[in-house]
């Protein structure tokens, strides 16, 4: 007897349906195809050992499973429960006809219990897709699935529930998401607000205009100026996640495993921070059995790598391509899979070894040559897709003593948010793009034009710091944001000051 069961594998971020067949005829051994990884493979012991420990039998006959469509590649145990259902359906221990409406998912510990698995989310959007009645997984998985609406979500802690569900001999609730908003703005952390940082108005002022615009960041200065303490206050600036980019976000953390318990959709834009040992593939994605890196963990948010030149070369020389096109390809002999990697970076660094490079009270103690080994650490190509780079310099004890509290971050904010809005409205006929740092070499010259005094300011400083086309092009774009900024329609001769003066890294005699 031929019965077929509906699964989903998951590629990138997306899911795909998969038809589980299962043949049970005349002869003896268990088969099983379709491209299947290790794991899949070992599900006969786990599927034999849960239906002896619940009264049901393995036929012992020639079983065939199949897993089509044959050409993609499956990985994972969560396929254990749809074959255990289809060789019971097969061999006549429990009706198939519900089968067809449902997409079942889960993995089968021995005694027939099941264990939460990964991507969820991109399979009930699938499911929905395709017209599913609704989708059977873990009940630890549940809340994630319930975040798509308008399909049936059965939560099942044990396969004698999904047997007697399919029986009809008792029915499983299905889950209901609480009733409570979707998602809601994002809410000032009690512990971090830029109205505690002293001073560093300079500062303050380039982290605004690359939220405001989306810009990557680099902060140079000498240790405990606060690099890393204003870097950590940058999420509290961004404006709050749209539906769709909250979807999208919590699917690449369904896929890797990130969402926890809790399984509801992002409420704030991510913010990672991977240490300096990180490897090109932990950072980018990939490895044996393809998995987001951080870069994608970021997506809609923030990367953060303090002390950028501490980490490998190779490491940094990863994310050159994904700066530019904000997606991720990760090709195998058989398969390539795309993973979206739209993130604001921000990075930090002192000056040189010492820290004390460029210090206005401290002498450095470098060597001569040391100081540009250092920043030779920090590719050219990658220096120059980093929009803003400012410096940082040491807070004055008046400032730092001062009990006059700094301008709280949802005040940034509400710029920061009008800001984005007139850039929504711009790109609106563009999918895809949604603020000033996306802009493609069209959009610069549709929506960046200067006067005479701009280009003639903007060639000067072309010549003297001799520049690259590409921070040519940075240059408009944080020029157009701070334009934005001021709700000016022209970009004038101060918000092009403005941005080359944040470009200190072009300076030829930066380094000494």
């Amino acid at each position: 007897m031929l019965v077929k069961v509906f699964g989903s594998a998951v590629q990138g971020i997306h899911a795909n349906t998969i038809t589980v067949e299962v043949s049970v005829v005349q002869g003896i051994k268990f088969f099983l195809v379709g491209l299947a990884d290790t794991a899949i493979r070992e599900s006969q012991q786990r599927i034999e050992s849960a239906l002896l420990h619940n009264g049901y039998r393995m036929p012992g006959k020639k079983i065939v499973v199949n897993l089509a469509p044959a050409d993609i590649r499956k990985e994972g145990a969560a396929y254990d429960l749809p074959i255990a259902l289809g060789i019971l359906a097969a061999s006549g221990q429990i009706p198939e006809e519900r089968l067809a409406h449902y997409i079942v998912m889960g993995e089968l510990s021995l005694d027939g219990g099941l264990l939460p698995m990964r991507g969820a989310l991109p399979m009930a959007v699938q499911a929905l897709k395709e017209g599913f009645k609704g989708i059977i997984l873990p009940t630890e998985n549940a809340p994630e699935a319930a975040m798509v609406e308008g399909i049936e979500i059965i939560p099942a802690a044990h396969l004698q529930d999904v047997v007697a569900f399919f029986s009809g001999t008792r029915d499983i609730q299905s889950y209901q998401a609480p009733d409570s908003p979707i998602l809601i703005s994002n809410s000032l952390s009690e512990l971090v607000d830029f109205s505690d940082v002293k001073g560093q108005e300079n500062i303050k002022r380039a982290m605004e205009i690359a939220a405001a615009g989306g810009h990557n960041l680099i902060l140079i200065g000498p240790p405990g100026a606060g690099k890393t303490m204003l870097a950590r206050r940058i999420p509290t600036i961004l404006p709050p996640l749209t539906l769709d980019e909250a979807l999208e976000t919590t699917k690449i953390h369904s896929v890797a495993g990130k969402l926890g318990k809790t399984g509801t959709l992002l409420k704030t834009r991510p913010f990672r921070s991977p240490h300096h040992t990180i490897s090109d593939v932990a950072l980018v994605g990939g490895g044996t059995h393809p998995q987001p890196g951080e870069i994608s963990l970021a997506h809609n948010g923030v990367l953060f790598l303090d002390e950028l030149p501490e980490f490998k070369r190779a490491v940094l020389e990863v994310m050159r391509q994904p700066l530019e096109d904000r997606v991720v390809h990760i090709s195998r002999a058989r398969f390539t899979i795309e993973y979206p990697a739209s993130f604001m970076l921000v990075a930090s660094m002192n000056p040189c070894p010492c820290g004390y490079h460029n210090h206005p009270e401290k002498d450095c103690s470098c060597a001569p040559g040391v100081v540009q080994r250092y920043l030779n650490r920090i590719s050219g190509p990658l220096l120059d897709r980093i929009d803003l780079h400012v410096e940082v310099t040491p807070v004055a004890f008046e400032e730092l003593s001062s009990a006059r509290a700094g301008e709280r971050s949802d005040l940034i904010r509400e710029r920061v948010v009008a800001c984005r809005e007139i850039q929504r409205e711009r790109f609106s006929a563009f999918g895809g793009i949604h603020c000033n740092a996306q802009m493609s070499s069209r959009g610069i010259r549709k929506h960046c034009q200067l006067d005479e005094g701009g280009q003639t300011l903007l060639k000067v400083a072309m010549e003297k710091l001799n520049l690259s086309a590409r921070a040519y092009d940075r240059i408009l774009k944080v020029a157009r944001t701070i334009a934005d900024l001021e709700q000016s329609n022209a970009i004038r001769t101060e918000h092009l000051a403005e941005a080359i003066q944040m470009r200190s890294l072009d300076r030829g005699n930066w380094a000494g």
